[in-house]
């Protein structure tokens, strides 16, 4: 299998429902735990400006990314 098609398969599977859902319930759980540990603190202060907003992003998409990367291995290997 060729380089693109598998990056096309990849990211066939990570568009399936099924995978996306689980992903979105991976980041909602995980990621306010991890913006809570992460930025509990300056939230609770009112510190919250464009930069911290934006890490705050980053922090939701990590358990994103690794629930979708997790998922799509899992499913290529069947």
């Amino acid at each position: 299998m060729s380089y693109a098609a598998g990056v096309s398969e990849w990211l066939r599977i990570a568009r399936q429902a099924s995978v996306v859902q689980r992903a979105l319930r991976t980041m909602a759980v995980v990621g306010t735990i991890l913006v809570a540990i992460n930025h509990g603190d300056a939230l609770l202060h009112g510190k919250l400006d464009a930069a911290r907003a934006f890490k705050i992003c980053l922090t939701l998409l990590v358990p994103y990314g690794v629930s979708t990367t997790s998922s799509v291995a899992a499913l290529r290997s069947r």
